[in-house]
């Protein structure tokens, strides 16, 4: 690889910390392959040359090039030339993708370079306990929200993952002499399982010695999508609860999810009504104000982990002016944590099938009472992944600290 001076490259790490420069740089999203408030629907009733079915656009790797090398096909629809067997992994600006590909191969060996709110909640969260070789990552080629190229370069990655729709990165990384991998985030309009699912399959064209991994998370995902489904979909509009996510808290900011987030697709998913499904903002732009929550006045709030703000917060009345007391959700203590497994769960991540359960039971209780989390979670690792967790694992999953947040900065 060429030898370059010293190179700052400024990354925009968005919305969630990985939709790359937010809205404005994002590319523009396909036609989602299930339809968010009729259920799920299979890709080809609305098919778009951009959306192709994971058999066109994740499947078998060209393996005709010669000198060890295939070629894959990437979300941005790129053809990239990598080796054949790919041993060293940089991820830049999709954060949950470290510990997506770490659970998948089984091992955070691999991967050689992460950003640092990558490697924050692996240390806070079960990934480093489960892989500690994950810890031994650098985070010195990103700085912030800018890349140095020539400490890049020291890594020797195989492969450079890069947000699909930070365009004049990837161009940069090819530039560089990298094999550059475009991961899309909204591609498939925000939906947590789809999105999950396509991440799994354009993995296993990077490593197809995991076989049917792909088919087996996205028939488990579907599964769980069904299942629930099933005991939500008899629910009368007046039976349905309307939610608000609070993405980002301070004492000076407050954002939720809009419609165009990974909120609208938690909340349609489980049977809710997203309080703030007519803000237009995109990603993590929608910023409220207490009055407008006033008026929306939900029935559930779940926090994310991109916040060190915790339910007793919200009840105590500890953060900034603000006043959650004539709000419903804090009268009944429906205020969750969102959890912290092998990354914050609010955004596309190896726990999205759990936390799509997990999300139903806290909405519907009585609905999803013959639900046993700890036992849902314990089986889901062990059979899709060989991973086995303790009960204490799983407490600590569904009940993270304020450490949760450090080392992301929006």
């Amino acid at each position: 690889m060429k030898k370059l001076t010293a190179i700052i490259l400024s990354v925009c790490l968005g919305a969630a910390g990985l939709t790359g420069c937010q809205a404005g740089a994002s590319e523009t999203p396909a036609a989602s392959s299930r339809a968010a408030d009729t259920g799920r629907q299979q890709a080809e009733k609305e098919p778009k040359e951009e959306t192709k079915s994971r058999e066109d656009s994740a499947g078998e790797p060209d393996a005709s090039q010669s000198g060890g090398t295939v070629i894959i096909t990437d979300h941005a629809g790129s053809q990239v030339e990598i080796p054949r067997e790919v041993n060293r992994v940089v991820v830049t600006d999709i954060l949950p993708l470290p510990s997506i590909i770490t659970v998948f191969l089984g091992s955070g060996e691999k991967i050689v370079g992460m950003a640092p709110a990558s490697m924050s909640a692996a240390r806070t969260g079960l990934l480093g306990e489960l892989f500690p070789d994950i810890l031994n990552a650098s985070t010195d080629f990103m700085n912030g929200s800018d890349i140095n190229m020539e400490e890049l370069m020291k890594l020797e990655p195989d492969v450079v993952f890069y947000n699909a729709g930070s365009k004049e990165i990837g161009e940069a990384l090819r530039s560089a002499g990298f094999a550059a991998v475009a991961v899309s985030v909204n591609k498939w309009n925000y939906d947590s399982i789809e999105t999950y699912d396509q991440w799994i399959s354009l993995l296993s064209q990077i490593f197809p010695e995991k076989g049917d991994t792909a088919e087996q998370v996205s028939r488990y995902s579907q599964n769980i999508y069904e299942d629930i489904q099933n005991k939500v979909s008899g629910l009368k509009d007046e039976e349905k609860k309307d939610i608000l996510f609070l993405f980002n808290y301070s004492d000076t900011t407050m954002v939720t999810s809009g419609k165009k987030f990974f909120g609208q697709f938690w909340c349609d998913a489980v049977g809710g009504r997203n309080v703030a499904e007519g803000v237009a903002a995109e990603n993590s732009n929608a910023v409220i104000n207490m009055e407008q929550v006033y008026e929306w006045n939900p029935d559930i709030i779940f926090i994310t982990n991109f916040t060190p703000v915790q339910p007793e917060d919200l009840y105590e009345n500890a953060v900034g002016q603000d006043d959650w007391s004539p709000v419903k959700a804090v009268q009944d203590k429906n205020v969750y944590k969102l959890p912290l497994g092998t990354y914050r769960s609010y955004t596309p991540s190896t726990d999205t099938p759990m936390t799509l359960l997990w999300m139903a039971k806290q909405v519907y209780p009585d609905l999803f009472s013959d639900v046993d989390m700890t036992q849902e979670v314990k089986d889901y690792y062990k059979e899709l992944y060989g991973v086995d967790l303790s009960g204490e694992q799983v407490q600590r999953m569904y009940h993270p600290g304020r450490e949760a947040a450090a080392g992301y900065k929006k």
